[in-house]
């Protein structure tokens, strides 16, 4: 049988290190805490770390733990190394009932992982995400399949993503589309009226966010050049969030010496929600604002070669630009050129979900706990009651 005691709270540790990650799991922390069936305990990696805890005061998140993992510029295998041996450690002193991971950094590869060794059920929220390019977005798209052989849970934002989860061998019980917790959050700031705009002139308002490692480089470098050609249309106010990457500044600090670009430093997500309501049009290489951008009708052109997130290029809300520096002027210049290709991007609708993503999550939770947790498989495994 289980050993989950049923009239003890379920301890549910969620284990975030990225602003992205917070941003998704905020909801569902502030839901755990008013529920008396569960005990959050919120783990922090320091993944984004000068960025993140700031971040959770406004979102209303109380840490537990937080661990010092990042050094600068290190590599990939040292990040993981740092985590597995600090996120093992935690769990066997802490014991929690579930752990709960968001998405596809190293920080939730390594959540389930630590978990999966210490036989601890995981829930992936935002499962069945994939370009079917192991290693287009990098390392994402790996580490979510395998973030998807280790969960018992996989809370698919779409159809399509719960799909993709079907298709690779995904039991139909373990799967639950819920939406993405993005618009609960989303929908939960705005209505609390936080956050200042970031823009501050009556031209066409763009906002661009750049940060990911595949466009890092002189890919990224060709990006400035082409944010550089719009500003000089004298027509647009550019505002770009700079990411805290050293590899991203090296790339885009010169664009500062131009006229119409404003470099701001990280918005605190507060601000940036205020900064894409007010903008007219976006310009990312961002997964989330992909699906930020829609539910606020704001266009969105993906500077990226590939996204884990179709259904808004499907729906007409977002548009796959690419990398060069030409196409990303033309396809900007033509939603502002043309009043018509822009309310159609503008009103094409959000595929993402209705604000209620957390409210399932957590209903599939409470049920599932309240009946002992069940098996995942008919072998004896690490989920199993048998």
């Amino acid at each position: 049988m289980s050993t989950f005691a049923s009239n003890a709270p379920v301890r549910a540790m969620l284990v975030l290190g990225t602003r992205p990650e917070a941003i998704k799991l905020a909801p569902l922390a502030r839901a755990l805490e008013s529920d008396p069936q569960f005990e959050p305990v919120v783990v922090t990696t320091g993944q984004h770390r000068e960025m993140l805890h700031q971040m959770l005061d406004l979102l209303r998140v109380e840490v537990g733990f937080t661990l010092d993992v990042m050094r600068n510029r290190q590599q990939l295998s040292d990040l993981t190394a740092r985590l597995v041996k600090g996120l093992g450690t935690l769990l066997r002193a802490q014991r929690p009932d579930v752990v709960i991971v968001q998405g596809d950094t190293t920080t939730a590869l390594t959540g389930a992982l630590c978990a999966f060794y210490e036989r601890i059920p995981v829930a992936h929220v935002e499962a069945g995400l994939r370009t079917g390019v192991p290693d287009n977005p990098f390392p994402e798209e790996l580490n979510r399949c395998l973030i998807g052989r280790m969960a018992r849970w996989h809370f698919a934002p779409t159809e399509r993503a719960a799909r993709h989860l079907a298709a690779e061998g995904i039991a139909a019980e373990q799967i639950l589309t819920t939406g993405n917790t993005v618009v609960d959050n989303l929908q939960w700031v705005l209505a609390e009226g936080l956050g200042s705009c970031a823009f501050h002139t009556t031209r066409r308002r763009v906002l661009v966010t750049l940060h990911r490692r595949e466009n890092q480089g002189e890919r990224m470098r060709g990006m400035g050049r082409a944010l550089c050609r719009l500003a000089e249309r004298g027509d647009v106010e550019i505002v770009l969030p700079l990411h805290k990457s050293p590899a991203v500044r090296d790339a885009l600090l010169p664009l500062a010496r131009q006229e119409g670009i404003h470099l701001v430093e990280p918005l605190d997500y507060p601000d940036f929600t205020a900064t894409l309501a007010g903008c007219d049009l976006v310009l990312t290489d961002s997964g989330g604002i992909q699906e930020e951008a829609p539910s606020l009708g704001k266009p969105a052109l993906v500077l990226r070669t590939t996204t884990e997130r179709p259904e808004a290029v499907e729906a007409g809300a977002a548009r796959l630009v690419g990398t060069d520096p030409d196409a990303i002027v033309a396809a900007t210049a033509a939603l502002l050129d043309d009043p018509a290709a822009y309310a159609r991007m503008a009103g094409a609708g959000n595929p993402f979900g209705d604000g209620r993503a957390t409210e399932r999550i957590l209903t599939q939770l409470s049920e599932d706990f309240a009946a002992d947790v069940p098996a995942v498989s008919t072998e004896p495994g690490p989920y199993s009651t048998a």
